[in-house]
Parts: C-alpha cells; sequence; structure tokens
C-alpha cells in the first residue's frame, strides 16, 4: 500500500515475528528490495519471488494482491507493529515452555541445567523484546546519575567500585558498572591473591561493602575461604595449614573469621561453568543483593556449551559474553587470565606485554581494562632487594591512563598493600 512505510516496519518487526512461512518469506523478499532502494510493490515482489522460486509457495500472485483486500489505510501502523511483536511474543513463550517440558519429560538433564537452559531463553526473550532507540544530548545528561552538575563536575560524579589500593584507584577511578577487566599473569604471581583481596576489600570496605560473587574454577571453596582469613587474619598460611599457632594467631584467626563470615562474599567452585550457568546464578543474586563485584578464576577454564571450530573462537566467545554480561547486570566482571610463555622467553625485561594475552586477542578487543600482575623477584630470586616488590601494570584502559602502580606483597600472607609511601605510614608487618 506504501513502501516508505517499510523503514519503519523493518526497524521494528522481523521476519520471523510471523507466524506463517508464507508471511516470512515474503517480509523477507521485501527487506531485499529495500536493502537495494528498489520499489516495493506487487510486480516487484512478484518478481523478487519467483528469483528464489518461493512464488508458487507463497499462494502466487493472487495471494499477493489479496493481502491488502479490506485493510484500512495505515495510520496506525505503530499499533499494528505492536500487536505483531505482542503475539510473536507469546508464540516463542510457548515454544520456550514447550521446550522445558520436553526436557523435563526425556530426563537426559540435571533439574538445575534444565532450569538455567529455561531461565537463559526467557531472558533472551525480554532482551529481544526490549528496543534500544538513538537519544539526544539532553536526553543523555536528563538520565545521568547524579545530573548535570555531576555531569560537569568531575568531583560529583558517581565514582567506579575502590579496589582499596590507592595508587590503582587514583588511575582507574575505580570499576565501574558494565567494565570487562581482565586480570592476567604467569602461574604464581599473584593474581588470584589480588583478586581476592580487591573483593574482600569492596565486601568488608567500612565506608559501604557490596556482594561479591566469586566464580572459582580451579580452586575449592576450602582453599579460597582459607587464603581469605589468613590473609584478612595476617596469619601464616603454611603455619596455619600445619597448625603451628600461638596464642595471638589464633585470636586473629578468630576475628579475621569473624569479619570474613559477615561479608557479603558468595564462592561458587563449580567446575567448567559456562556462560549460561553464571548468568543465571547472578540473576538470582543480584536480586537479593547489591551486587558490587564479580571475579572469574580464570577465563581459560570456563567451557562453551555446543561445538567450536578450535579453542581461540570459544575463547572470543567468552569474553565476548562476560562483557554483555557485565552490560546487562551493570556489575564490573573482573576476570583473571593466563599468559603465554612469551615474557619468560623474552630477554632482559620480563613485563608482560597485550600481545602475550593467551589463546585470543579478541580478550583485549573485548575488556575495558587489562591489568598485568608483575613481581620481579620471580624472575631475580637471588636479589633481596626486589623482594615483596610488586607491581600492577595497567596495560589498556579504555576510559583512562596506562601506567604502573606499585604494590607490595606479602609472602606469607598472600596479600597485596599499598606501600606506605602511598598511605602515608608505615608498612604494617
Amino acid at each position: 500500500m506504501d513502501d516508505t512505510a517499510f523503514v519503519s516496519v523493518a526497524g521494528s518487526v522481523d521476519a520471523d515475528d510471523f507466524s506463517l512461512e508464507g508471511h516470512r518469506r515474503i517480509f523477507t523478499r521485501m527487506l531485499d528490495l529495500s536493502v537495494r532502494a528498489e520499489k516495493i510493490d506487487r510486480v516487484t515482489l512478484a518478481n523478487e519471488l519467483m528469483r528464489y522460486n518461493q512464488l508458487e509457495s507463497v499462494g502466487g500472485l493472487t495471494y499477493l494482491i489479496s493481502l491488502d483486500d479490506g485493510l484500512p489505510q495505515i495510520y496506525n501502523l505503530d499499533s499494528y507493529i505492536r500487536i505483531v511483536r505482542e503475539k510473536s511474543m507469546l508464540r516463542r513463550m510457548i515454544m520456550a515452555a514447550q521446550a522445558t517440558i520436553d526436557k523435563c519429560l526425556i530426563g537426559e538433564e540435571s533439574a538445575d541445567q534444565i532450569l538455567a537452559t529455561t531461565e537463559e531463553s526467557l531472558l533472551k526473550l525480554g532482551e529481544a523484546q526490549s528496543t534500544t532507540t538513538l537519544v539526544s544530548p539532553r536526553q543523555v545528561i536528563e538520565t545521568f546519575e547524579g545530573g548535570i552538575n555531576a555531569f560537569l563536575d568531575p568531583s560529583k560524579r558517581i565514582k567506579g567500585t575502590t579496589t582499596g589500593y590507592l595508587k590503582l584507584d587514583e588511575m582507574t577511578g575505580g570499576f565501574r558498572p558494565g567494565e570487562l577487566i581482565i586480570l592476567a599473569a604467569r602461574p604464581a604471581m599473584g593474581k588470584t591473591a589480588l583478586a581476592l583481596n580487591i573483593g574482600q576489600h569492596v565486601s568488608m570496605n567500612p565506608k559501604g561493602s557490596r556482594a561479591v560473587a566469586v566464580f572459582s574454577l580451579e580452586m575449592s571453596n576450602e582453599s579460597l575461604l582459607t587464603r581469605m582469613i589468613c590473609a584478612e587474619a595476617r596469619v601464616d598460611q603454611t603455619k596455619f595449614r600445619e597448625g603451628y599457632l600461638n596464642g595471638d594467631e589464633r585470636r586473629r584467626l578468630q576475628m579475621g573469621t569473624a569479619n570474613i563470615v559477615e561479608a557479603p562474599i558468595f564462592i561458587d567452585d563449580s567446575a567448567g561453568s559456562n556462560l549460561m550457568d553464571i548468568h543465571a546464578k547472578l540473576r538470582r543474586l543480584k536480586a537479593e543483593q547489591d551486587l558490587g563485584l564479580v571475579i572469574v578464576d580464570y577465563l581459560q577454564l570456563m567451557t562453551v556449551r555446543g561445538k567450536s571450530e578450535n579453542r581461540t573462537q570459544e575463547i572470543s566467545t567468552l569474553s565476548r559474553g562476560l562483557k554483555l554480561l557485565s552490560k546487562e547486570l551493570k556489575v564490573p566482571f573482573l576476570v583473571l587470565s593466563q599468559l603465554s610463555r612469551a615474557p619468560e622467553q623474552r630477554p632482559g625485561d620480563h613485563r608482560p606485554q597485550l600481545s602475550d594475552l593467551r589463546e585470543s586477542g579478541s580478550i583485549e578487543q573485548d575488556a575495558d581494562m587489562v591489568m598485568f600482575v608483575f613481581r620481579e623477584e620471580y624472575y631475580k630470586r637471588d636479589d633481596e632487594s626486589l623482594r615483596g616488590k610488586a607491581e600492577v601494570i595497567l596495560a589498556k584502559q579504555r576510559n583512562g591512563p596506562t601506567g604502573t602502580a606499585k604494590l607490595a606483597f606479602l609472602h606469607q600472607y598472600t596479600k597485596f598493600e599499598n606501600l606506605m609511601e602511598d598511605v602515608g605510614g608505615d608498612l604494617a608487618e
């Protein structure tokens, strides 16, 4: 009736929104004509269908002519589009529910797996229903948290989640909602320790604690809890494991345990977790808690549902999925990653580089921040002057500077701390 209206329709409806296969084919061919900037009418549409040998399958030219019989003038197109989309959504919900019923009856998967799959499919339906429109500068400022004054005055802007490390916070402004932060290092550099230290600070910050979710694909719940308690109590882990503790250490351990128990830290040590599992668990947690940080340890141990051509493609899928998940939940994701052996094979300076990220360049592409943990004492063990010195190298930051934040590493507690010159006092041992 009016092919100039097709642009409006094509931006809101796709072929799958129609229930009849014939109508899906007709709409797809109309879309092809629109892309080529050709006029859409009965003749051009019939010709396009003939090119794909689909004209007879949709009912022939007679059916095309009959499509607009009895239709009113297109004055209320938005309402018609809304009706089509709503009916399409109802059909998809029916299909998702039927698929869930079939899985329950067959019983090949566990109840938890079926629940996670159902939540994921319904969530995707919700995402498909929401449409993001273009916004003007005025709308951006009006919806900015804190209003125009906060937008124009950096000192009044809502700060990101602090890490507890002053130099790192100074460089990054904290971890912001929707950011994917990659923390990478060679084995034994302390990346898990640093991530847990940051998580403890977020969950126990006296200025305002927030919940932290830790997905550990490498260590058990007990091992992670032991690390956190010993770091909080400043008790030597080796002495703790062997049981040689004096009275003062036992007292500190009890106090540290009490602090950790009260902190909103939630740990999941499921082996082989995938995006669907993490997504479902985080959605439930976020509904109950003020979620401030998600830690994943570590990326290369995650799995992808379905088949992938190679491991590089799997890692690309995972890094992109984690980035989208952080944006959807509006929570920063601190994701740990392995590095290749390139830093160790590099003569002279062993500091890692972005090119050392293992298995996929898409990690660097998807991340808002890439940080490396580096301790030179690992390579120069005879040099006592390097003992306890650590660097967090900020190699990439989408919205800020790069550089290096120097920290102290307390071996016996596997704990990173600010240097005394950063806090203006003595570093307690």
